[in-house]
């Protein structure tokens, strides 16, 4: 035979003189966390999430989602240095210059400082991978990105936003972010 020791308090009390219990009370006292499986973890940092994302969006310690972090954000730094390396498509097929070579010829066009920028990558959910590239110009941050598709040569990089067009455009005829025109304001004295 078994023995147990409960704590007698008014829920128990409740209970063996059969009072109707109170829903709140009937609650347990465990605070409930959306637990992500290891699988999990890594399906969100793959597809872009960062580990404070994940940890926010689950009430995860952010140790623990670090800890299965880890293999994909290598992962997706791998995929982001290989870009680097890509060869953009434009519209008369693959440039000689590599990503690397033909963003930073754009931003120095431009008069930004090619140093600044940022590469990531993640998975989409077709399993391609994208690249953004990111910078600041002034006060402005700006985003890029790419579909990679990795291969022979570097494989390739094709713009899928405005701003990755035109980053990656030859002619470099026009700035990223065109400014508005000044305004004209006739003073009578």
């Amino acid at each position: 035979s078994e023995q147990f020791k409960l704590p007698v308090d008014d829920r128990l009390r409740a209970a063996l003189r059969d009072d109707s219990v109170q829903p709140e009370q009937a609650q347990l006292d465990i605070e409930v966390t959306n637990v992500l499986s290891p699988k999990e973890i890594q399906a969100r940092i793959r597809a872009g999430a960062s580990v404070e994302q994940v940890a926010a969006a689950s009430g995860s310690d952010i140790a623990r989602i670090r800890r299965f972090a880890h293999p994909v954000l290598l992962e997706r730094s791998r995929a982001a240095e290989l870009a680097t390396a890509a060869h953009p498509v434009l519209a008369d097929g693959p440039a000689v210059l590599t990503m690397q070579e033909t963003v930073a010829a754009a931003l120095v066009a431009r008069g930004l400082n090619p140093d600044s920028l940022t590469w990531d990558a993640w998975r989409n959910e077709d399993s391609r991978w994208t690249v953004q590239l990111a910078w600041k110009a002034g006060r402005s941050d700006n985003l890029a990105h790419f579909r990679f598709t990795p291969g022979a040569h570097g494989g390739t990089a094709t713009a899928i936003d405005d701003t990755a067009h035109e980053l990656i455009n030859p002619t470099f005829n026009r700035p990223l972010r065109p400014l508005a025109p000044d305004a004209h304001l006739d003073f009578d004295e």
